[in-house]
């Protein structure tokens, strides 16, 4: 008989400013354009819904939202190359979400680049809806990409 081995559960914790280099490490991985540690040092103090995952002390994932006068907007979601195709994107999603209809949102906002096929995939499996279009929004190596603006109602 052989043992089957279980993965240990994604833990959830708030981030915190010691997070920030693994964070940046894992944003430059991940976008040609990523954030800097300013930028998410700034979210940390601006008191932002900043957010960590991963297992055995290891951040897989983070997310950041931001949410007021009842309504949320989602402003980075990110996960680690090594843990992606697991659903721990989808995981983190719901989880920020859940904490924006804790903080009584109606509605969830986001952008997403056009070209980000699997995330614009997960976002409209979640429920996510197209509202607009930003023009120039992103950087792109040739210039600008547009931001489609989705949303979604809780």
């Amino acid at each position: 008989m052989s043992a089957i081995l279980k993965e240990p559960a994604l833990e959830y914790r708030p981030m915190r400013e010691g997070d920030l280099p693994e964070i940046v490490a894992i944003e430059q991985q991940s976008y040609p354009h990523p954030w800097t540690q300013i930028i998410f040092g700034d979210c940390l103090h601006a008191g932002y819904s900043c957010w960590v995952c991963g297992r055995n002390g290891m951040i897989e994932a983070y997310g950041i939202i931001s949410m007021a006068l009842g309504e949320a907007h989602l402003l980075n979601i990110c996960v680690c190359k090594e843990s992606r195709l697991q659903g721990i994107g989808r995981k983190m999603l719901r989880h920020l979400v859940g904490i924006a209809r804790r903080h009584n949102t109606d509605v969830v906002f986001l952008e997403v680049r056009p070209s980000n096929v699997s995330a614009r995939a997960l976002y409209e499996d979640e429920g996510f809806n197209e509202l607009g279009c930003r023009r120039d929004y992103y950087p792109a190596g040739d210039g600008r990409e547009d931001a489609l603006i989705l949303a979604r109602t809780l």
